[in-house]
């Protein structure tokens, strides 16, 4: 109960109400739709980004392939134009190599700036 209660409450970057990211496909950590957080999120999904065809072969690059689908983990795979709760230290190196996706402040949980700067974010919102 605490935890649901923690999600409603959560702020995104810009001081409000955490806004939905995407239902299709479903993302969030606890796949509710939303960018929220908690204990079990060690890996800080919190940024809400739009998926581009560079952000995507960056991250597979890497060895986090968010392209092929993982149906025994209900995961469909992403294509350009999706939204999706992105780990808060993925999208910051996606920014420092020069492609990082664009990202719903609103839907955007409040925790990333303690990794990212606003201003950096507005850059690059959608």
């Amino acid at each position: 109960m605490v935890e649901v209660q923690r999600m409603r409450s959560a702020k995104n970057v810009l001081g409000t109400n955490l806004e939905e990211c995407g239902r299709d496909p479903l993302t969030g950590f606890y796949r509710d739709g939303c960018c929220n957080t908690g204990p079990q999120d060690s890996g800080l999904h919190l940024v809400c980004a739009e998926m581009t065809d560079e952000f995507l072969e960056f991250t597979k690059s890497l060895g986090n392939d968010l392209v092929t689908p993982h149906s025994p983990w209900g995961f469909p795979g992403l294509k350009p134009g999706d939204r999706w709760c992105l780990c808060v230290t993925r999208w910051k190196e996606a920014l420092d190599a020069g492609c990082a996706p664009k990202v719903n402040l609103a839907a955007t949980h409040m925790s990333t700036l303690e990794f990212v700067s606003l201003e950096d974010l507005q850059a690059h919102s959608v």
